[in-house]
């Protein structure tokens, strides 16, 4: 049995509209190059038309029945032959697939496309695939191909031409196929960095294959009880905590939380400085030390343990006096380069560093980019959650401002990247780095969007995420290539050692901060 339902249209379109009309199915919207077709007012076959869960356009959605072989089908015209990209807008509220096989004029052009669990009925996504289109009438068919039907479809949009590249799933992909969740890497706060991206990139497309990659590596380390083989004597070991708060989050499984409170557990009696800033390492040679690199391996999971179990309080207390602490040794405060931050401080002097000034403070006397990077978005991640009347917030808005400021100033303007020595642009040796560089736009975007700095900053953004763009690229495997990685990095008070980092392809540090600032850079609408 067939139900068709047509809903009423204005006639403002008529003309341009009339083959649509004729066949009594009238796209919701149109515009040049793209039309919208509601799924209600198609031709439906083992479904029916339902309004009872919030967030769709038109009048309403349609439910397929729970079972294999139902269908909605929309006439489709095009003014001209060609490609289209056809999009799907769609709700999956159960834990489960529920795919759909995608066809043009009778012809398959996605066999059992994946429509994964959205996190709600209530919760809307897309799917997309390109078909050609020919001039005229097409017929557009999307069939439920399980035995529990498809998911919740609100419409069709068609738009001229491929989409575009959804350079984060790319990403995602190109390293799932490179690398098993036992092949990527250990417990590592680089792999930790690489795989919060891949998160975030499942928040927005709720592909389930993204969240048990993450939950397979994790369960190399977490047993079932929640034992974890880590001692977490150093700053940087602790950054991967982020994944196990994720995957609490997620499951709701005890043994994610368990690990995670050895972290907390651990900064119970980790050293500090005379100061209370938490040491970069618990060991004799990084007595006394604080790197811009660690507040991000240790600060932003100590608020999101905080607010997510039920340690508000000592979480936003420890986050922002980390990052007061910091920020007071750190970032410079005279001279053209303010608000930029040196990479190192040894509050002991040099006893066991060499790198040490004391004529700039104990610090090492360079800024490298990517700890300035790692500051950056620290800094917003905890404003995110900080709350508004928190003592230190307002100081920490500071900090922020004058970090962006300095960013803006030192942008590369003719790549919009920034350089491995952030105040050394286009010194001999010197080179422009990437993953510091998707940082600082991830930073700058925080900034504009919640109000932080001038909306004018925006430019500096945009200018980084096209500059950081230009550094991605397809192979001929078809799988994506970042370059211009610096790899981990020590402190040191030598610009040569800087300057001759290795330059890597696809390491994670570069990955974990580019899925980050793409998620950034979508969430926007500056992508």
């Amino acid at each position: 049995m067939f139900l068709q339902i047509r809903g009423p249209r204005a006639l403002t379109a008529a003309l341009a509209l009339i083959a649509p009309l004729v066949a009594g199915l009238l796209p919701a919207s149109a515009a040049a190059g793209s039309a919208v077709y509601e799924a209600e007012n198609a031709t439906i076959s083992q479904g029916a038309v339902a309004s009872d869960h919030p967030g769709y356009t038109g009048t309403g959605f349609v439910d397929y029945t729970n079972v294999a072989g139902g269908y909605i089908q929309w006439t489709v015209a095009a003014t001209s032959a060609g490609r289209r990209t056809l999009t799907l807008r769609y709700a999956n509220g159960t834990g489960s697939d529920r795919p759909l096989t995608v066809s043009v004029n009778g012809t398959a052009v996605a066999t059992s496309l994946s429509f994964p669990g959205t996190g709600g009925w209530d919760a809307w996504a897309t799917r997309q695939v390109t078909a050609d289109l020919a001039a005229g009438t097409n017929v557009v068919r999307a069939t439920a191909t399980g035995s529990s039907g498809g998911p919740n479809v609100d419409s069709l949009t068609v738009a001229d031409g491929a989409p575009a590249t959804d350079w984060s799933t790319a990403v995602v992909e190109s390293t799932m196929a490179r690398y098993t969740p036992s092949t990527i890497g250990g417990w590592s706060y680089p792999v930790g960095l690489y795989l919060y991206g891949q998160y975030l990139v499942y928040q927005r497309t709720h592909d389930p294959r993204y969240l048990q990659y993450i939950k397979d590596w994790a369960g190399r380390f977490v047993d079932a009880d929640g034992n974890i083989g880590q001692s977490f004597g150093s700053l940087d070991s602790m950054q991967a905590g982020n994944i196990l708060l994720v995957l609490y989050k997620e499951t709701g499984q005890s043994r994610w939380r368990v690990a995670a409170q050895k972290i907390r557990t651990r900064l119970n009696s980790y050293p500090r400085t005379s100061d209370r800033g938490w040491w970069h390492a618990d060991n004799d040679s990084r007595q006394g030390q604080l790197w811009g690199d660690g507040v991000f391996m240790v600060d932003p999971f100590v608020i999101r343990y905080g607010h997510l179990l039920g340690d508000a309080a000592w979480g936003d207390d420890n986050a922002a006096e980390q990052l007061a602490v910091y920020a007071r040794h750190l970032q410079r405060t005279t001279g053209p380069q303010a608000g930029l931050l040196w990479h190192a401080y040894d509050e002991p002097g040099g006893l066991t560093a060499s790198w040490v000034h004391p004529e700039l403070g104990n610090t090492n006397g360079i800024t490298w980019c990517r700890a300035e990077g790692w500051y950056g978005m620290a800094i917003t991640d905890i404003l995110e959650l900080l709350p508004a009347d928190h003592p230190r917030r307002a100081a920490l808005i500071d900090i922020t401002r004058k970090l962006v400021a300095a960013f803006a100033a030192y942008q590369d303007p003719a790549t919009g990247r920034w350089w491995q020595v952030v105040d050394r642009q286009g010194a001999s040796g010197n080179w422009l780095e990437t993953s510091c560089s998707a940082m600082y736009t991830t930073t700058i975007s925080r900034a504009v969007e919640r109000g932080y700095v001038d909306p004018g900053y925006q430019v500096y953004a945009d200018r980084g995420y096209r500059g950081v763009l230009a550094e991605v690229s397809l192979g001929s495997d078809g799988r994506t290539n970042i370059r211009d990685i610096c790899v981990g990095t020590n402190a040191s008070d030598s610009l040569d050692f800087y300057y001759g980092r290795q330059r890597a392809t696809n390491d994670n540090h570069g990955l974990g901060a580019f899925l980050i600032m793409n998620e950034q850079m979508i969430k926007t609408g500056r992508a």
